[in-house]
């Protein structure tokens, strides 16, 4: 078995045994209290503001100094004037004439020759639908025809009492065991 070969060391002297000599109690003390207190002394000074300011000032030589702490000097009034400042007066408005009133046969006449309501129910009888604008002004329009009609004493409901009749009449044909298409 081979053994490991050993190199050979040189012979050991007093220098190479101490690389670095070792501190006592009472230098590391020292040195603590040093790094404390660099510690202590991080930040500014007290009173740091009004130093800065002071050197800024020595540099303009001369500049009035002006205290941060002071705000506007704009004066406050501490009494209500008696008059106002005057305000810039309003344009008076255009005055509004109103509307001849017609009488509601005329204005019934009117709404019924409406071009834009015939445009819009023809739409609707096509089947379409409306935006809320035009929807909202066939509702309008329609509802003060009603009205209108109402006050007048026209009634449409002609057409629907000839209606009725017409069911009665099959109902009762039916019932004595006719056919009511016969009959027609």
């Amino acid at each position: 078995m081979n053994q490991p070969s050993k190199a050979p060391r040189a012979p050991r002297s007093s220098a190479a045994t101490s690389k670095t000599k070792k501190k006592s109690r009472v230098e590391l003390d020292q040195e603590a209290r040093e790094r404390k207190r660099a510690k202590k002394r991080r930040g500014l000074a007290s009173g740091s503001r009004t130093q800065v300011e002071s050197a800024k000032t020595k540099n303009k030589a001369g500049a009035e100094t002006k205290d941060p702490r002071i705000g506007s000097k704009v004066p406050v009034a501490l009494v209500v004037e008696a008059q106002p400042k005057a305000k810039p007066q309003a344009k008076p408005k255009a005055e509004v004439k109103p509307k001849p009133r017609l009488s509601p046969e005329e204005e019934l006449a009117k709404l019924e020759n409406d071009e834009r309501l015939d445009a819009l129910l023809d739409r609707i009888d096509d089947g379409e639908t409306l935006n809320a604008e035009d929807q909202s002004y066939v509702d309008q329009t329609l509802d003060r025809i009603d009205a209108l009609m109402e006050q007048l004493g026209i009634e449409l409901g002609d057409d629907d009492e000839e209606e009725e009749e017409e069911k009665r009449e099959d109902i009762l044909k039916l019932l004595k065991g006719g056919n009511p298409k016969d009959v027609i």
